[in-house]
């Protein structure tokens, strides 16, 4: 890293115009990951039984139908416990780590990035796969899908750069 990449402290990396590992960029993505979090648990709350119905403006009692389909509860845990404990190790990874964590802390990011990218590929798989199990969406299950691939969009600059300081430089510290 030279002096030129250097400005009061914060990093960027070669071929970005500010620092992906910026808190200013960070903060707002591990709230939208308690924000996924919290819709997930209010869903698997419903799917162990504790609440009795669950709230969809849209589709009325499609969430329902979505929440108690084969797809949903094919694993011994109910999908809504997979996705709240997911994003919340989304947010933690998120908060790990300083304003050069790009470099310093490379593996984090890209755990990260692997999180992020399982998260969307879930979020797009259970959106298809809603009106073909069920023949009806669930509008909370909509919102998290579009939250994660939200977060994925937007660490993207950051598992980038994480990602080419490996190829060049390696990754000598620990995660």
């Amino acid at each position: 890293m030279t002096r030129s990449n250097c400005s009061a402290g914060y990093w960027t990396p070669p071929g970005q115009e500010s620092n992906p590992s910026a808190w200013r960029r960070r903060i707002p993505i591990a709230v939208l990951a308690l924000v996924g979090c919290a819709t997930s648990t209010y869903l698997a709350l419903y799917q162990y039984g504790v609440l009795t119905d669950v709230w969809d403006p849209i589709f009325g009692s499609g969430s329902e139908a979505v929440l108690t389909s084969t797809l949903s509860t094919a694993l011994p845990v109910p999908d809504g416990a997979i996705g709240a404990a997911a994003y919340l190790v989304e947010a933690v990874l998120e908060l790990a780590g300083g304003r050069r964590r790009w470099a310093d802390r490379s593996l984090l990011v890209l755990t990260l990035g692997l999180v992020a990218a399982g998260l969307g590929v879930a979020g797009l798989v259970l959106v298809i796969a809603q009106p073909l199990l069920t023949g009806t969406f669930c509008s909370l299950c909509l919102a998290s899908a579009v939250i994660s691939i939200a977060v994925l969009v937007l660490v993207r600059s950051e598992i980038s750069a994480a990602w080419t300081h490996v190829r060049q430089h390696g990754n000598n510290r620990p995660i």
